[in-house]
């Protein structure tokens, strides 16, 4: 029969148990380290945050390879918590970054409604379409893409020149939940649904949905909305081929909070307003 259903499913509502986290995810260390360096200064910004949001690296990473020593300043390792200055000459393995036209940009975050065919890449050897030449121009650092979604998967991708939003969206200790809308083909009763509810083996360890609900259809073909709380490559695909069942249809409908709106269509995408941008950034203690 042929389906009639619309484009994609009504999201869900988000999940009472996304709350704000009660201390932030990352905390700075103490610098141990004996050798000659750059003391922190009181003025500039912290080199830790700014290269975190340039998206570098998570503010952890950055802080692991300024005890290593790759870092410098001036020609001196620095210490932890080191606040750059206009004029600072930055290396990091020996390579020089131009750290300054990261500093004092406002955030940004983009809801992206990404069609199938296009890939999270900033460009592919063969030459097929990428998100980011869809997205405007920034004059100053780059947008980062929130995840993944494989080429036949469209639906929400979170975009933000902020590499340390990113970065905590990201991070598996989160576990903020994506939701998908998918259709499938095949026989599905109970014991199956049961069956993905508590986990099943995938090649790369136990898989799980922690919420799979019917949402529409008849005969074959079936609308499930589905959650996980992880972002390894193709889990839902993975998960409803481990029972025999095909994925005709994949859509991301919800990041975390972020739910993808009906109206903004594929290629397009809409900006988060100050009010919904500050409650993202507390979501995740920034």
């Amino acid at each position: 029969m042929k389906d009639r259903k619309p484009t994609y499913p009504q999201p869900a509502k988000p999940s009472p148990q996304l709350k704000k986290p009660s201390k932030p995810l990352f905390k700075s260390k103490t610098a141990t380290s004996s050798n000659k360096s750059v003391d922190a200064d009181a003025g500039g910004e912290r080199i830790q945050k700014l290269l975190a949001r340039a998206g570098l690296g998570s503010r952890r990473e950055i802080e692991r390879w300024i005890t290593e020593g790759r870092l410098t300043v001036n020609g001196n390792p620095i210490q932890l918590g080191y606040h750059l200055k206009a004029g600072d000459h930055l290396l990091i393995n020996g390579r020089v970054v131009k750290w300054d036209k990261y500093a004092d940009q406002p955030t940004r975050v983009l809801v992206y409604h990404k069609p199938v065919g296009e890939l999270v890449t900033r460009r592919d050897p063969e030459g097929r379409p990428v998100i980011f030449t869809q997205l405007p121009r920034l004059t100053v650092g780059r947008w980062i893409a929130v995840g993944r979604l494989d080429i036949n998967t469209s639906g929400l991708i979170l975009v933000t020149n902020n590499g340390e939003l990113a970065n905590r969206l990201m991070h598996p200790s989160r576990e903020l939940e994506r939701e998908y809308a998918v259709r499938v083909l095949g026989e599905v009763d109970e014991t199956m649904i049961e069956r993905l509810r508590s986990g099943v083996q995938l090649e790369d360890g136990p898989g799980h949905f922690d919420e799979i609900r019917l949402h529409a259809g008849d005969h074959a073909n079936k609308w499930f909305y589905v959650t996980v709380k992880e972002g390894r490559n193709r889990l839902v695909r993975r998960l409803w081929e481990s029972q025999g069942v095909k994925v005709s249809r994949l859509i991301r409908v919800r990041y975390g909070a972020v739910v993808l709106p009906e109206r903004v269509r594929s290629h397009s995408f809409y900006e988060l307003e100050p009010k919904d941008l500050q409650e993202l950034m507390a979501f995740v203690a920034l």
